[in-house]
């Protein structure tokens, strides 16, 4: 290239970089936005957000309360108990609105319970939880669900004859099951290909949702060469798979005995045909079901994988717990919730778990339904989204650290 040319390019590039940083810091000393870093055109701060610790990434600097940029995208973040539990508590109906999570809003468009809002939102959670709980969620009837998915775990446990074996599937494919009895009326052989090809789209669009790139709103997440196009094709497989077993529900409906989750929203679309306001249609149903399939799998075997890599670092708390299941259980019985009462330690263990893994630390986004004054900050209506990290992590504050001898938070009262 001429270098003349060159330098009238390179005068141009830094131009047009000088105007978006003017542009941007007017509008955001006009906004009263919180601080935060400048963003660099097109990426924003993609580059300098730590996805790990994200509670610490910006805080030090900028407060507990701070504004990032994922590409395009503005998200404002709260850090910590007292900056949380103030707009979730103190302004909880200025911060009730669900904000955008890549990849999954872009795909979801809105509809489905975990992903809506407004009105939608109501009817859709309304029903979900009391259909989950009619077919036992949360009652003895889930119980015995649990007790005869626990077996074939066993029995696949012990089929690795003392083998190494990585626990991620196994696990997913056990608690899948559970929920999968509610929602699709039948559980999945672990063998199952399209049951195993389901759960690894589940996991891959997790892990990809969980970096920095998987944040960023791409208009072109269909191309093969966009970052989200692996996200959204596994994306859209879950939604066939859903789709055919809907089908499949349709053709063999008896409205009087709905066999599942499914049957019981397919009744309700039928009763509510003539409302033109109603949320039940065949879409919401596809990807409600899939936001429960997905919520009902993922966090409880995450869960439980990370417990077990915590017993494995304290093998002393593994003994208390074998120790209190062998007094209380025995070796020759499966548990049930009436054994809760006797089994503290077992509880507190449990409880601390969760506390200490914090699974979520993100929880998932939100926003603002209304221009919003917070902190002598100014959040604007839906252009600004709301990102909540680390709301059970100040809890090392009053608890500490895990503890190897015995879980100081629980033992001996009911946690509330």
């Amino acid at each position: 290239m001429d270098p003349l040319a060159a330098a009238a390019l390179s005068l141009f590039l830094c131009l047009c970089y000088l105007t978006l940083l003017f542009t941007w810091r007017q509008r955001h000393r006009k906004s009263k936005m919180p601080p935060g870093p400048t963003p660099l055109p097109f990426i924003g701060n993609l580059l300098q957000v730590n996805t790990s610790d994200m509670r610490h990434s910006f805080s030090k600097k900028y407060g507990p309360v701070y504004t990032i940029h994922l590409g395009p995208r503005r998200i404002v973040v709260l850090c910590g108990y007292d900056a949380v539990k103030e707009a979730l508590a103190d302004q909880a109906e200025d911060f009730s609105g669900r904000g955008e999570q890549h990849p999954p809003s872009l795909f979801f468009r809105f509809l489905g319970v975990a992903f809506s809002n407004g009105e939608r939102t109501k009817q859709l959670r309304r029903f979900s939880l009391m259909t989950l709980r009619n077919f036992g969620l949360g009652r003895r009837p889930i119980e015995e669900r649990i007790l005869e998915e626990a077996h074939f775990l066993l029995e696949a446990l012990r089929s690795t004859k003392g083998e190494a074996f990585d626990p991620t599937y196994m696990l997913s494919r056990t608690v899948s099951n559970v929920i999968s009895s509610i929602i699709f009326g039948n559980r999945f052989d672990y063998e199952d290909p399209e049951f195993l090809s389901l759960l690894n789209m589940m996991l891959k669009t997790l892990r990809f949702t969980a970096t920095s790139w998987g944040q960023v709103n791409s208009r072109h997440h269909f191309s093969s060469r966009c970052p989200q196009h692996e996200a959204f094709k596994h994306l859209l497989g879950l939604e066939e798979f859903v789709a055919r077993k809907v089908k499949a529900n349709q053709e063999t409906l008896d409205p009087n005995s709905p066999r599942d989750f499914i049957d019981s929203f397919l009744v309700k679309m039928e009763q509510e045909k003539e409302n033109p306001s109603s949320e039940f249609f065949l879409k919401n149903l596809v990807f409600t079901t899939l936001n429960i399939f997905f919520a009902g799998t993922e966090t409880v075997s995450t869960t439980l994988r990370y417990a077990f890599l915590i017993l494995l670092k304290y093998p002393e708390i593994e003994e208390k717990l074998h120790e209190e299941i062998d007094r209380v259980i025995g070796r020759h019985r499966s548990p049930n919730m009436d054994d809760r009462a006797q089994m503290p330690y077992t509880e507190a263990v449990i409880h601390e778990m969760q506390r200490y893994i914090d699974v979520l630390p993100n929880g998932l986004a939100r926003r603002v339904i209304r221009d919003t004054q917070f902190r002598g900050y100014t959040i604007p209506k839906v252009q600004s989204l709301l990102l909540v990290p680390g709301i059970s992590q100040p809890l090392s504050t009053f608890c500490g650290p895990l503890q190897p001898n015995t879980p100081p938070v629980w033992v001996g009262k009911r946690p509330k």
